[in-house]
């Protein structure tokens, strides 16, 4: 069976370490303190974040426990962050987590045996361990995907396991973290993405990144924000571009129905251009935005396979003809 490569990591119980968990699930991004030599030539395609285990026993009694495994696809590599992205870098004013990379949730897999049992060889359950008694490192091992796409329930080709449909996986959210030291319902202060200041000032710094690139090309650029953010025509072309900007990782990005429709019409021509590791600081007034790095998707239709749907708009039963109860 196919060896790939995985990322291994263990997450503590602590609020602090739940916390990160849950908004490096919810802005798709995790980091480390520091960058270490294994991580120089690694090309991660899978990550497992566990947490619910203690990691400070040997590895015979480890092997008997269980943990709370966090499966998720690698996107985009190491890379050197730039920006305060975690609540504790935002509290402490410096960057913690600098080596970092992108991953997107293929499945929460609860009380999963860590020894033979279970899903993992004993070289990726022992990474945990070892991860778990060095700060949360990662650490870098060879092991085949099946046994965790199986046991997740996800679809794959025995041959190319590491292409995993994102339509068929059954994902999660940052909701779904259940650790022992659950953490509080969070402020929208500032440091979140959720932090409505924040994320204006995001949106419109992408927006003005993405105007200033195309404007260096010659086109003129028309800001719409719906049912696409910028019009842009050069003579008689015209592009229509839809700009996102996080301070992650460029891993995924939201999508209405309307946009996706959009860029899947046949008559229109339509960019993805992303700002990713935006740095903003919030001592200002107002934010202010500076960096990031660019990616940028031209002639752009989003494939089935790489959506994967958050809402749903449910039909309500017809009761034409049927008694309704009416509640007070």
């Amino acid at each position: 069976m196919k060896s790939s490569t995985f990322v291994m990591v263990h997450v503590g119980q602590s609020t602090e370490s739940q916390r990160n968990l849950e908004h490096g699930i919810q802005t798709l991004s995790w980091g480390f303190p520091e960058k270490k030599p294994e991580y120089d030539h690694a090309r991660p395609r899978f990550a497992v974040l566990a947490t619910g285990a203690s990691p400070r026993v040997q590895l015979e009694q480890w092997l008997k426990d269980t943990a709370t495994l966090y499966l998720f696809q690698v996107r985009g590599g190491f890379y050197e962050g730039k920006s305060w992205h975690w609540p504790d870098e935002e509290v402490e004013r410096r960057l913690k987590y600098p080596q970092r990379f992108g991953i997107e949730p293929l499945a929460k897999l609860d009380h999963v045996p860590l020894g033979p049992d279970g899903p993992l060889t004993e070289a990726g359950s022992d990474a945990i361990r070892r991860s778990g008694t060095d700060r949360g490192m990662g650490k870098i091992v060879q092991m085949p995907a099946h046994r965790l796409l199986e046991l997740a329930g996800i679809p794959f080709d025995p041959d190319e396991p590491e292409d995993v449909p994102l339509d068929k996986s059954p994902g999660f959210t940052a909701e779904q973290v259940e650790g022992r030291k659950k953490p509080q319902r969070r402020r929208r202060g500032a440091g979140y993405i959720s932090d409505p200041k924040k994320r204006k000032v995001i949106e419109e710094y992408a927006e003005a990144f993405a105007t200033t690139h195309y404007e260096a090309e010659g086109w003129t650029v028309e800001k719409l924000g719906k049912p696409y953010d910028l019009r842009c025509t050069r003579g008689t072309e015209e592009r229509h571009v839809e700009v996102k900007g996080t301070t992650g990782a460029a891993t995924s990005v939201e999508l209405t129905i309307n946009e996706v429709l959009h860029a899947r019409d046949e008559n229109n021509t339509v960019d993805l251009y992303v700002v990713s590791d935006i740095k903003v600081d919030t001592r200002t007034d107002p934010y202010t935005p500076s960096a990031g790095t660019v990616s940028h998707y031209t002639d752009w239709e989003p494939a089935e396979e790489d959506l994967r749907p958050r809402k749903y708009e449910y039909r309500l039963p017809d009761t034409t003809g049927r008694a309704c109860r009416s509640d007070p």
